[in-house]
């Protein structure tokens, strides 16, 4: 089977069985992941940030300003990607056995929004606990429950960092002027929002197939582990 064969069965696999998991509350964890990459794209770029508001549909938005008009090109195009490339590292931890590390910048990355840029009442609601369940899943859960609350986060990342660009192609065929950052780029680039979406598909797509592939590679390696031959030590009396 091919890899990108896998990494659709497995992006299908993964939406059915979140959404067995009441898991609404933690797909905020994309949004802001999204739009954190939007504001540090921003700063990057010499602008000012204002205000980030996260909201209970899993959506959110940034507002800011830029001196260089050019630059909402790169701000616009750093929101799906940094997404994409969030979810491929959280399984590439996974596969380095890391997962601590994967919770760690997950709190770091939720304390830098709520200190500085979310503002709006359910999105500060939203990281005060999230920082609050991750830090107790990290200090005081058993390892088996941390590892499930790792993979839970990092398959609804994986999830909605496909499934969110994708829906951008729906919403550029129905109308191209609600199709979000893809219209962004259009309005200034003269290249249609389609486009944009398939583009932002096609890389969280290849992002996903990165992260399956690592997720798989654990795997494999811990089954081959486990067959291997234990040596014993003798003893003499």
């Amino acid at each position: 089977m091919s890899n990108w064969v896998k990494t659709i069965l497995f992006l299908i696999g993964s939406a059915v069985l979140t959404h067995w998991i009441p898991s609404s509350f933690f797909r905020n964890l994309d949004t802001m992941v999204h739009e954190f990459g939007h504001a540090v794209a921003t700063l990057a770029l010499s602008g000012k940030v204002m205000y980030i508001e996260l909201y209970r549909d899993h959506s959110g938005v940034t507002y800011s300003s830029m001196t260089k008009s050019w630059a909402i090109i790169p701000v616009s195009l750093a929101g799906y990607m940094t997404a994409s490339l969030f979810a491929w590292f959280l399984f590439s931890a996974y596969a380095r056995g890391k997962q601590k590390l994967g919770l760690q910048v997950m709190i770091a990355l939720s304390a830098l929004s709520l200190v500085l840029f979310v503002r709006n009442s359910f999105g500060v609601s939203f990281l005060l606990g999230f920082i609050l369940m991750t830090v107790l899943a990290l200090a005081l859960a058993p390892k088996w429950l941390r590892d499930f609350y790792y993979l839970l986060l990092a398959f609804l990342c994986l999830e909605e960092s496909v499934f969110g660009p994708g829906s951008l192609i729906v919403y550029a065929l129905q109308n191209s002027r609600s199709a979000g950052d893809a219209s962004n780029l259009a309005n200034h680039t003269g290249i249609p929002a389609i486009v944009w979406a398939i583009g932002f598909t096609l890389f969280a797509l290849w992002c996903a197939k990165q992260a399956v592939g690592a997720f798989l590679g654990r795997s494999k390696r811990a089954r081959s582990a486990s067959s291997r031959p234990t040596a014993m030590g003798s003893y003499r009396d």
